[in-house]
């Protein structure tokens, strides 16, 4: 027994002798202006950033720029061999050629229903001064009722066949019509096709990245360079999905590039994109720079601080003296808890639990 009260008595001294050792700092809650912000990361990107894309597959015959090259909208950058294409637009334009040639008047099929439709009108024509005749003589008795319907029927059958070639010489036409715009169509398309292996500036720019060479096999979907407009850069800005709710087009945003963390450049947000960025796992929003950037290289990384609010006269303290559970420690009446409004990397905004006459605490690191 005696063994344990020294024990417990050791114990309790050591307790002392620690916590007398602790040193602590002491503040007031004070009032100031603050200014509410959410935090941001991204990259600078050019505006009218497209990515110039293999539309056909082949081996890359021509590259006629470099990374950091400006490029005129329509210029030539890359031309790619694709010989199945080129095989099918001459396939397509000799079967163009022969459709136009059969719907022209001296087309073979066309002469030779033309030809049968004269020899059908003649018969026509014959067989109807016949059966006008046979009427007469049938009128004088001089021929049988049947040998005279028999000149009618004659002539009714040899009309039928020439109103049938009629309708079979508009029908061949049409089949040639339709014929020459089914070829028209798909020369077109191989003719856009090829032209596929022809590769153009959409909008003129400056090259930032290059990711072929020349000689490359390329595939339909490849990229080959990236291209935008290297006199105007904003920033795209990845915002947690706890906070994108605080962000709004309008809001001012203080921006500093990785490149020189000592400048702070001003802008504004002028587009929250709709949706959940699946790589970054973010919300995208993209600011625009309203002072003069003076460092124009793309993909560069910035930090960001978004204006959400600004508050004045609001009662803060530092946020190290705000330990968990929302709790401070008060000279002379221990740990209290409070309400808290705003907090950032510096102030914490106090609603309720302390007042300016309040005597905080925080341990010495």
């Amino acid at each position: 027994m005696k063994t344990n009260r020294y024990f417990i008595i050791a114990f309790a001294a050591f307790a002392l002798l620690n916590s007398c050792g602790k040193k602590y700092t002491e503040t007031k809650p004070e009032h100031r202006d603050i200014t509410e912000t959410v935090f941001a990361s991204g990259v600078l990107v050019p505006e009218n950033q497209y990515n110039l894309t293999a539309e056909s597959d082949g081996y890359l015959i021509a590259l006629n720029f470099e990374e950091g090259d400006i490029v005129e909208t329509g210029y030539l950058l890359a031309e790619i061999d694709n010989k199945t294409s080129d095989i099918n637009l001459l396939g397509a334009n000799q079967l163009l050629d022969i459709a136009i040639s059969n719907l022209s008047p001296s087309a073979p099929a066309l002469k030779q229903i033309e030809a049968n439709l004269l020899s059908a009108e003649q018969k026509m024509k014959q067989d109807e001064i016949q059966m006008e005749r046979y009427r007469k003589l049938y009128a004088t008795n001089s021929v049988s009722k049947l040998e005279y319907e028999n000149t009618v029927v004659a002539f009714e059958t040899s009309k039928a066949n020439y109103r049938a070639l009629q309708e079979n010489y508009k029908l061949q036409e049409q089949q040639a019509e339709q014929q020459l715009i089914n070829q028209k169509t798909q020369s077109g398309i191989n003719k856009v096709l090829q032209g596929n292996n022809e590769l153009r500036a959409i909008i003129g720019g400056k090259v930032y990245n290059k990711y072929k060479e020349l000689g490359d096999y390329v595939r339909r979907g490849e990229i080959i360079a990236v291209i935008g407009n290297p006199a105007n850069l904003y920033a795209k800005l990845s915002i947690d999905e706890t906070s994108i709710s605080n962000v709004r087009v309008n809001q001012q945003v203080i921006i500093q590039l990785n490149t020189n963390k000592g400048k702070n450049y001003e802008g504004v947000i002028t587009e929250v994109y709709p949706a959940f960025d699946i790589q970054t796992q973010s919300f995208i929003c993209k600011a625009v720079f309203t002072d003069s950037l003076d460092f124009l290289m793309s993909d560069t990384q910035v930090q960001a601080n978004i204006i959400i609010e600004n508050k004045d006269n609001v009662l803060v303290i530092p946020r190290n003296y705000l330990d968990f559970g929302n709790k401070v420690l008060v000279k002379g009446k221990g740990e209290v808890e409070v309400e808290t409004g705003f907090i950032s990397n510096e102030w914490v905004e106090i609603l309720s639990g302390i007042n300016e006459n309040s005597v905080i605490q925080a341990e010495k690191n």
